[in-house]
């Protein structure tokens, strides 16, 4: 599969750092993010979560945290 780069600027830079830094967790996804690095990897689960550039990808899609603010603002 061809390796797809995105160019991301201006308001949708700012809403990735706001999603990397969110305080809020689910422990689900922190659970799988622990599994992820306990061992090493940046995939598990065939490619079902990835860890990529400090964001939580699920499905190849960005993992959003239970924030609703933060959820509010990108809708």
């Amino acid at each position: 599969m061809k390796k797809r780069q995105l160019l991301i600027e201006g308001a949708e830079r700012e809403i990735i750092e706001k999603i990397k830094k969110s305080e809020v967790k689910n422990n689900k996804v922190v659970k799988v993010v622990e599994e992820i690095k306990k061992v090493g990897v940046k995939v598990l689960r065939n490619d079902e979560w990835q860890i990529k550039d400090n964001l939580v990808l699920k499905e190849r899609k960005v993992y959003i945290p239970r924030d609703e603010n933060l959820r509010l603002e990108i809708i």
